[in-house]
C-alpha cells in the first residue's frame, strides 16, 4: 500500500481557554472561551498525515476511560489503522491545559498519563508489520527509552525514521546517527547544538552541528519565516505564506504530518517541505489542535 506512514506517539485530550493575555506567576485572568479537543502530538501528526492523503497506522497508549475512547472513535473515523493502541487499565489518558492569547501564542502543561507508559516491547508488532518503505514518524511524549528502541530497530529494517524532538529534552549521541531527518524548532536546535538559533546564519551553524552528531537530513522550523534545509548537499530556506495566526498549538504537528506524507509520496525534500509549510500556515489561522489539521484539497488549492 502507498503513502505508508508508521507514526508512534502521544495521545492526549486538550483542554483550552483562549483569553486575552497569558497569565503570569500567581495572576488570575478573567474572561475567556473554553472548549475541549483532541490533542497529544503524536495523534495530531497521525491526523495531520491522515487528513492529507497518508495511509497512517497509529501506536498509542489510552487510558480506560473516556478520553481515551473518545480518541481512539475520533482516530477511526479519521480513516487511521488503531490497531496498535494500547489501552492502559492502571493509568488515565493524558491531559494537556493549554492557554492561548489573542495573538495566538501559547503555554500548555501536559499530565502524560498512559502516554508515559508506552513500553519499547509494545510498539514491536506494528514495527514488524510495516512494508519496507514505510515512513516513521517520532515525538517526545513517550518515554525515552521507547523513542530510542524504536528508532534503533527501524533503522535495522531500513525503514527511513523522521524525529519531530518535542517537547525539547536531552537525546543519546548514538540517536542521531540513525535518522533519516530530524525537525527541532529553533529552541530544540539550540539544546541538541549550544548554538541560539536567531536567523539564517545561525541556523546553518546549528545544522551543521547536527550533521557531525550523524544525521543526514536536518529541517529547523522557523515560525513565520518558514524551515531551513540542510542535506550534505544542499541547503535552503523555504518560506511560508503571511497569514494571521489565532492558535500556533499544533502547527509544529501540522508540519511533521504534512512533511511525512510529501515524503512517502516520493516528493524531494524541498517540495515536501514546502508542502508542509502550506499545511501549517493554515492550521495556524483556526483554533484547537486536530481540528485545525487541513484537508488535501485545502492546502492543494
Amino acid at each position: 500500500m502507498p503513502n505508508q506512514i508508521l507514526v508512534i506517539g502521544s495521545s492526549n485530550t486538550d483542554m483550552v481557554v483562549k483569553t486575552q493575555k497569558l497569565p503570569a506567576p500567581g495572576e488570575t485572568v478573567l474572561g475567556g472561551t473554553f472548549f475541549m479537543n483532541p490533542g497529544g502530538k503524536g495523534a495530531n501528526q497521525a491526523v495531520a498525515a491522515a487528513r492529507l492523503g497518508g495511509q497512517v497506522t497509529f501506536v498509542a497508549k489510552v487510558g480506560d476511560d473516556i478520553f481515551g475512547q473518545q480518541a481512539v472513535t475520533g482516530f477511526q473515523q479519521e480513516g487511521i489503522n488503531t490497531r496498535y493502541i494500547l489501552t492502559d487499565a492502571e493509568h488515565p489518558s493524558g491531559v494537556a491545559l493549554i492557554n492561548v492569547d489573542a495573538s495566538g501564542e501559547n503555554c500548555i502543561t501536559v499530565a502524560p498519563g498512559s502516554n508515559a507508559h508506552l513500553q519499547a516491547n509494545e510498539t514491536a508488532e506494528a514495527l514488524q508489520t510495516m512494508a519496507s518503505d514505510t515512513l516513521v514518524l517520532l515525538q517526545l511524549e513517550i518515554p525515552l527509552s521507547t523513542v530510542e528502541h524504536v528508532v534503533k530497530q527501524a533503522a535495522r529494517r531500513g525503514l527511513r525514521v523522521i524525529l519531530n524532538p518535542a517537547p525539547a529534552q536531552a537525546l543519546p549521541t548514538d540517536l542521531f546517527q540513525h535518522l533519516f531527518l530530524i525537525t527541532p524548532n529553533e529552541t530544540e536546535a539550540e539544546l541538541f547544538t549550544g548554538i541560539r538559533v536567531a536567523d539564517l546564519p545561525t541556523a546553518k551553524l546549528a545544522a551543521q552541528k547536527l550533521h557531525e552528531l550523524g544525521v543526514s537530513n536536518v529541517v529547523i522550523t522557523l515560525g513565520s519565516k518558514g524551515a531551513y534545509l540542510s542535506t550534505e548537499t544542499q541547503d535552503q530556506l523555504i518560506s511560508t505564506a503571511v497569514v494571521k495566526a489565532i492558535d500556533t498549538t499544533a502547527a509544529g504537528d501540522c508540519f511533521n504530518g504534512a512533511l511525512a506524507v510529501g515524503l512517502a509520496e516520493g516528493q524531494p525534500l524541498p517540495d515536501a517541505i514546502a508542502f508542509a509549510c502550506k499545511a501549517a500556515s493554515i492550521s495556524v489561522t483556526r483554533m484547537g489542535a486536530q481540528a485545525s489539521m487541513p484537508k488535501r484539497e485545502e492546502v492543494d488549492q
